[in-house]
């Protein structure tokens, strides 16, 4: 029997994707008990705060000083207000469409700025030219995308 090899980093993508479509579904049952997606998405950065907060201590992270901070460009530090207008973005559209739709909306909009982000080697990301090949994958998701949400 061939031996088959199989790189087993590609499997944490698509449990972080499972990941995902979980969590949307669960912020938004969130949103209706506390009536709010403001406080929902406060309510899951807390918790997912407390998380990393326990897995830090836990495995000894060395904790930068300030003055290796405050060296780094500002917007370095915008990925915590973007994870914010995800999470909120995502518990205010669940109520109004189902988690797939949604979530074949969000991998569009991911990969078509992924796509600008490697054509032009944005926010220091390595180089990579959008070639047709590259272009037809991104319009076949789109169409999914828009089959996914047809009724």
């Amino acid at each position: 029997m061939p031996q088959v090899n199989f790189n087993w980093i590609i499997l944490l993508p698509i449990l972080a994707g499972a990941a995902v479509a979980t969590q949307t579904a669960l912020n938004g049952q969130l949103r209706v008990v506390v009536n709010s997606p403001l406080l929902a998405a406060l309510i899951s950065f807390s918790v997912g705060t407390l998380v990393l907060v326990t897995l830090v201590l836990l495995t000894k992270q060395e904790i930068p000083q300030l003055s290796q901070l405050s060296g780094a460009p500002w917007y370095k530090f915008a990925g915590g207000f973007l994870g914010a207008f995800f999470i909120t973005s995502v518990i205010v559209s669940v109520q109004r469409m189902s988690v797939a739709n949604l979530l074949a909306m969000v991998v569009a909009g991911q990969l078509i700025t992924a796509l600008l982000f490697d054509h032009f080697g944005l926010l220091g990301i390595k180089q990579n030219s959008l070639t047709l090949t590259r272009a037809l994958g991104a319009i076949a998701l789109i169409i999914g995308a828009y089959l996914i949400n047809r009724k």
